[in-house]
């Protein structure tokens, strides 16, 4: 018989495992490994596992958080991406109480979790501090923020159910971030994650966005189950505008400035209005069991095993 998962913090420097209280800090400000002594680091409040890629050029440019910060709560690609992952998370893990967000960027879909359920724990990590900047404006008291590298979360089973929304296709060691998801998250509990799909699709966006890859469809589920998950849902997302999608990339290709690219995040409202329309549309027909067969996402529901 297997010994049961360890839970609490865990350090970085020696691999200890400590519990933690339910109503205590996960990473308290200060804390120190009790068995070797290790310090964490701090900054602004913010416990720092990472603090020499803070706000580096790593995965994403860091200074896209402002512009992000800014059109995320009305914009046709986030308003229903965060509506439907939340969907997920009721309709999948309806009991899950501790969340974990790797990559939260600026806060909006761990926003919509928040206002979702009553949660016992809820962190938002991030590579990048400037993210969190954003994401602790706009999330209430309580919320727990972390800088780390996701392919080593200095905590192990503690919570029943994670997320990467968007994050994994910016890493080069994507399953490293999966392994290091699956250890923090207790046997039985859930992972949501959402990626960028159909390498055909590559454009002047994805380099922009310092993708290292979009998935082939089957990628994300098979690196799931190498991984520690068993695949309870998956489906395409964006499937309703694929066709406006192929287009803007088609007209896109070959050019070097990033003009397109940034009209995107300033849509007219009376073109962002009925995209945001569709979209909705097609979460609705999502939850309620459609699996869309192509799409410009992918977004994949699993649990740990």
């Amino acid at each position: 018989m297997s010994s049961p998962q360890r839970s609490g913090r865990r350090c970085l420097a020696c691999s200890a495992v400590e519990a933690v209280a339910d109503d205590g800090a996960l990473w308290p400000l200060g804390w120190r490994c009790s068995a070797c002594g290790a310090a964490v680091a701090q900054d602004g409040g913010i416990p720092m596992f990472a603090p020499s890629l803070a706000d580096t050029v790593s995965g994403v440019d860091p200074k896209g958080f402002e512009l992000l910060a800014k059109v995320e709560a009305g914009h046709f690609w986030f308003v229903p991406r965060s509506e439907l992952i939340v969907g997920l998370a009721d309709k999948f893990f309806p009991q899950a109480r501790r969340f974990i967000e790797v990559g939260c960027g600026t806060g909006t879909v761990l926003g919509a979790l928040a206002r979702s359920r009553r949660w016992e724990r809820l962190v938002g990590s991030e590579l990048h501090p400037s993210g969190l900047a954003h994401a602790r404006q706009r999330l209430p008291d309580g919320v727990e923020f972390v800088q780390m590298d996701a392919r080593d979360i200095p905590a192990a089973g503690v919570f029943d159910l994670t997320g990467a929304f968007d994050v994994i296709e910016h890493i080069a060691d994507d399953e490293g971030v999966l392994r290091g998801m699956r250890a923090a998250t207790q046997t039985g509990g859930g992972i949501i994650i959402a990626v960028p799909q159909h390498p055909w699709l590559w454009s002047r966006a994805d380099d922009v966005a310092y993708h290292q890859r979009r998935y082939r469809r089957g990628e994300v589920e098979t690196k799931l189950r190498r991984n520690g998950f068993e695949v309870l849902f998956s489906t395409s997302y964006t499937s309703l505008l694929l066709p406006l999608m192929i287009a803007s990339r088609l007209k896109g290709r070959g050019k070097d400035s990033n003009d397109d690219v940034e009209r995107e995040f300033t849509l007219d409202p009376r073109v962002n209005g009925p995209l945001t329309a569709i979209l909705r549309a097609e979460v609705r027909m999502t939850l309620a069991g459609l699996r869309w067969p192509a799409g410009g996402s992918r977004v994949v529901v699993g649990r740990a095993v």
